[in-house]
């Protein structure tokens, strides 16, 4: 039975060589991007790499003023850029960032699901309404994106790209809805995939690890708001356990332009893949264990935001300062 399996293992090594030779890759210059979520943090630093390789961008999020400042640092270095303020959870507004993104830039090639939230503390204190709006923004979203785009993306060999997390596939302690949002973000990604490739339309999803964006100024924390807030900011920005935001973007769109289906991006999200994949119970068992290690749950289900959460601990962070300041989160 060995020569089979050599056989086979050597066929499929084969595919994916031959795949990777004979596709070429995406040239970007001249296409028309639409990116939820692109005034700060990994939008805008999605949008400046596009830029940089030639796109016309068009920016959606919901605040018209960080919008603005976005774009004006785009066009400082040459980009086209449209703005649209809107909301991704809006059907209305999805439409009409669609629309416009066909109307100032000729059509539309691609489309940048990115839009998300992110919700951290105890499930104790997480309530039925923040999963459901949670997934309402990053999971149906989603959703609601790709089939407003879909009519533009056919017949121009429209690509999507869905931004989902280490989260997508490992769920990790006082991150549950996030993790529910995004478990359901991969799997919507591979239905997409497999449905719209008869369409010619190509969908990469993008698994990132922490990264260093400033944004969880923005998160929305409960429990214990403080002793929540310094801990999922610190490992925000840990140099080795966190991923430099430009070489995180810089690798997301390396596998859009490849046409990837699924890439696991930076080194700990790897990691915890295979692990995952490799030893579930061990992985399980080690969750339950960090979970005794993380603050308990209060008695309120009061919900703050990151900025709101501040303290010493957190405010003294150079790299956190760093990447609000350049990534537009102030």
């Amino acid at each position: 039975m060995r020569l089979p399996k050599r056989l086979l293992l050597a066929a499929g090594l084969g595919a994916v060589a031959a795949r990777r030779a004979f596709n070429a890759p995406y040239d970007l210059q001249g296409r028309s991007v639409l990116i939820t979520g692109g005034s700060r943090g990994l939008g805008l630093m999605l949008a400046r790499e596009l830029c940089s390789l030639g796109a016309a961008v068009t920016l959606m999020a919901r605040h018209a003023d960080a919008l603005e400042r976005a774009a004006e640092d785009l066009r400082s270095h040459g980009a086209r850029v449209h703005t649209v303020a809107g909301d991704v959870t809006i059907q209305a507004d999805v439409d009409r960032a669609v629309q416009e993104t066909v109307r100032v830039h000729g059509g539309l090639d691609v489309l940048v699901s990115n839009a998300g939230i992110i919700q951290t503390g105890p499930l104790a204190n997480m309530t039925e309404g923040d999963f459901r709006e949670i997934m309402e923004i990053n999971a149906f979203a989603t959703l609601r994106l790709t089939r407003a785009a879909l009519p533009y993306l056919r017949g121009r060999q429209g690509r999507v790209l869905v931004v989902g997390s280490v989260g997508s596939r490992v769920a990790v302690p006082h991150l549950g809805p996030y993790c529910m949002s995004k478990f359901a973000v991969a799997g919507l990604a591979q239905a997409l995939r497999a449905e719209l490739a008869r369409e010619g339309v190509t969908v990469t999803a993008v698994h990132p690890s922490l990264m260093r964006t400033g944004s969880p100024r923005h998160a929305q924390v409960k429990g214990q708001h403080k002793k929540e807030y310094a801990l999922f900011a610190t490992l925000d920005n840990l140099p080795v356990l966190s991923l430099d935001a430009p070489t995180a973007a810089r690798r997301m769109i390396a596998a859009l332009v490849r046409g990837d289906a699924e890439v696991m991006i930076g080194g700990p999200a790897l990691m915890l893949r295979y692990v995952q994949a490799l030893a579930p119970q061990l992985t399980a068992d080690v969750l339950a264990l960090s979970n005794r290690l993380l603050p308990a749950p209060a008695s309120s289900d009061r919900m703050v935001l990151g900025a709101q959460a501040e303290s010493d601990v957190t405010r003294r962070n150079p790299l956190k300062r760093r990447a609000e300041s350049e990534f537009n989160e102030l």
